[in-house]
């Protein structure tokens, strides 16, 4: 059943690490796979045709929505599953997720329970685009069974193709970071339910998708910050304080006298990405990128 009525949309970037365990994982679950690959520069292309997953190669890095709007345009099966390449499907999973499907049928997308290395089961408590009395301090209760949720995380998702692609998908405009919180706000919008499927697990490798650097550290965090300014002009919403651009671009100076390369680099990405926003430069500008027709 899954093989008839699913296809895996794993987006790749450097991911040769972990990208074997995760196709085969959905191979174990009869799903298909479409590898979308940003432009690696490791083997994560030549690992996926060889698992029997068919490749996509970007020409560059599209960004992690943008990719896996290409690969759910082709797609031909009833539903897709959005996959971190760090994360692998339990036993039965696929499976779980179409019967719940099946059971709510006003569901626009469904997730499984993602387990952590630690063990914690991984639930999204907070966003920027929760209303304020969900987005309390605290540990979100763990559901006992299956859940209506506010938010779903984008490591693991099921959806409905059509329903995908009448929203539009990821947001092409954001490169990384918030493109799965914004879908899931447009889904609830739209009058259709997030649902969190208990029976169904997956464990995710939190991070692993690419080899950690500063220099992707200070990416990462450049497009952490102009998403978050994105989203919150996009729904109305009030906007990081322009303190915060002074605060990090003092933490980067500190980090630097202490010789913390790590934190030097990811809260000078923090500054340079609101920096940018505020001078009215896209993401996709900043990675070279033309917008999608």
């Amino acid at each position: 059943m899954p093989a008839a009525a699913i296809t895996a949309i794993v987006v790749s970037y450097d991911s040769a690490e972990v990208l074997p365990a995760c196709l085969d994982a959905l191979a174990g679950e009869g799903v298909g796979a479409i590898v979308v690959d940003n432009a690696s520069g490791d083997d994560s292309r030549a690992i996926a045709a060889a698992k029997g997953a068919r490749v996509i190669a970007n020409a560059r890095n599209e960004g992690y929505g943008r990719a896996n709007n290409i690969g759910v345009a082709a797609a031909e099966t009833p539903y897709v599953l959005i996959v971190n390449p760090d994360l692998e499907l339990g036993r039965g999973a696929a499976t779980a997720l179409l019967a719940g499907a099946e059971r709510y049928p006003d569901a626009g997308m469904l997730a499984p329970r993602i387990v952590e290395p630690s063990g914690r089961i991984f639930l999204q408590p907070r966003s920027l685009l929760s209303p304020p009395h969900l987005n309390r301090s605290g540990t979100m209760a763990i559901p006992e069974g299956d859940a209506c949720l506010p938010f779903l995380s984008g490591a693991c998702l099921l959806i409905r193709r059509d329903l995908f692609i009448k929203l539009g998908g990821f947001d092409p405009a954001i490169f990384l970071f918030y493109e799965d919180d914004d879908l899931c706000r447009r889904m609830r919008d739209a009058g259709h339910a997030l649902v969190h499927v208990h029976e169904a697990e997956a464990r995710h490798g939190r991070g692993r998708s690419t080899t950690p650097s500063p220099q992707r550290r200070f990416k990462a965090r450049w497009h952490l910050a102009w998403s978050e300014h994105y989203i919150a002009r996009k729904y109305g919403l009030a906007g990081p304080r322009p303190i915060r651009l002074l605060e990090n671009i003092g933490k980067a100076a500190g980090y630097g006298l202490l010789l913390r390369r790590e934190k030097m680099f990811a809260h000078a990405g923090s500054a340079a990405g609101a920096r940018a926003w505020r001078r009215g430069e896209t993401a996709l500008a900043h990675e070279g990128l033309r917008e999608m027709p």
